[in-house]
């Protein structure tokens, strides 16, 4: 049961990632919401996985995953309130239209991906969505060398592939979400209705990508932090980061 919860809550991401301006799932006007929403599950799944196993080591390992997965979806959030309150929507098809349809200083010709006015709130979502997969420098809830492989240490097979499936799914879903919210999603500037929904899909895979390499990248260069360092991170510097970020949004919003 513990390894289905993290994978359903990976594929449940998806039903809301538009692909084109008709392929979707579902178009919820509260998209952002649910996304957010349901990538959460995963630390039920988590702290299942680790009581269940009637192991210390596996305790220990949900406990850490537990705090660290509560710690970074502040962060997370706030990352992406910035490009909400720039969009004025929260459906995940609105906010790529803001961006198609918008312009920079007057000149539209690339539209106005919010990467470039929410660089900052890009920066933490990346942050803390690679704490969200548990990965490396984040992966202190796995740490080999400390918890054996922490909440994962009694699963074998079938149920220990489920794992796997959803850390990596996971990690592909939320760089399709930071694809759709700071990139664009399936737009390209000028290219509307049939045309948009045939290149959309690979629009998208060619932008999720990109922001795949990047997490990967820093999965397999950064040493593991410290238990303490990983908290001090979130609550000393993400959140205010992200609060300030917010306000800075908000009040340019208004202003101009």
């Amino acid at each position: 049961m513990a390894p289905a919860v993290v994978v359903i809550s990976t594929f449940l991401i998806f039903v809301v990632i538009p692909v084109g301006p008709r392929p979707v799932v579902a178009n919820l006007d509260l998209g952002v919401f649910y996304a957010l929403a349901v990538s959460s599950l995963s630390v039920i799944g988590v702290l299942m996985a680790g009581w269940s196993s009637a192991n210390k080591f596996a305790l220990i390992g949900a406990l850490r995953a537990a705090a660290q997965l509560i710690a970074y979806e502040l962060p997370l959030l706030l990352a992406v309130v910035g490009v909400v309150i720039q969009a004025g929507t929260m459906s995940l098809q609105g906010i790529v239209a803001a961006q198609q349809d918008g312009s920079i200083f007057g000149w539209s010709g690339i539209g106005n991906p919010f990467i470039l006015t929410q660089f900052v709130g890009f920066l933490l979502f990346l942050i803390a969505a690679q704490a969200e997969l548990t990965q490396t420098p984040f992966d202190m809830p796995v740490a080999e060398s400390e918890l054996v492989a922490g909440y994962m240490v009694e699963y074998t097979g079938f149920r220990f592939l489920f794992f796997f499936i959803g850390e990596f799914g996971t990690a592909t879903a939320f760089a399709a979400l930071a694809a759709t919210l700071f990139l664009g999603g399936w737009s390209i500037p000028g290219v509307h209705g049939t045309a948009a929904d045939l290149l959309g899909p690979l629009v998208l895979v060619v932008k999720l990508m990109a922001v795949a390499f990047i997490m990967f990248w820093v999965r397999f260069t950064y040493p593991r932090l410290r238990e303490d360092q990983l908290q001090s991170l979130a609550w000393k510097v993400l959140i205010p980061v992200a609060l300030a970020n917010v306000i800075i949004t908000a009040i340019i919003k208004v202003a101009f």
